[in-house]
């Protein structure tokens, strides 16, 4: 009886670690920092990473004028970038489903958040960011 009960536990704590390794969770530190943010409703967190390009938007031509593009992270979070193109060349022959890596600064939204300053600052007092893609770094 004790030994049925043993295999009965083993085999329920198996079955436990199977469903839980198929619930989506953050694997890396920059998607668990994201996660935190967004439920925290954080921003100006200097952040690097990557995403999958999900979707492309037209140019905001408001002020300084930006590229953007929505993009997804692992976990399904998903964020805007705004790169700054006054400052920055634009990303060339950006498509959808193609992956980008990040380095700049992250906004809350209620949306997922935005990721801007992926550029350099002409005054030196911010970090400079950054965006690669196709083995390419615009700053």
């Amino acid at each position: 009886m004790k030994l049925k009960n043993l295999f009965i536990t083993l085999g329920l704590v198996g079955l436990s670690c199977v469903c839980q390794s198929q619930v989506p969770v953050a694997e890396t530190t920059f998607e668990r920092v994201l996660v935190q943010a967004y439920e925290n409703q954080q921003s100006h967190l200097q952040i690097q990473g990557q995403g999958r390009v999900i979707r492309l938007l037209p140019d905001d031509l408001n002020g300084s004028r930006h590229q953007r593009f929505i993009i997804q992270i692992s976990n399904g979070q998903t964020l805007l970038v705004a790169h700054n193109i006054d400052l920055a060349p634009r990303v060339e022959y950006l498509k959808v489903g193609e992956m980008i890596e990040f380095y700049g600064e992250y906004e809350w939204n209620a949306k997922g958040g935005v990721i801007h300053w992926t550029h350099h600052d002409p005054k030196g007092k911010h970090p400079n960011g950054w965006l690669k893609y196709h083995a390419h770094t615009y700053r």
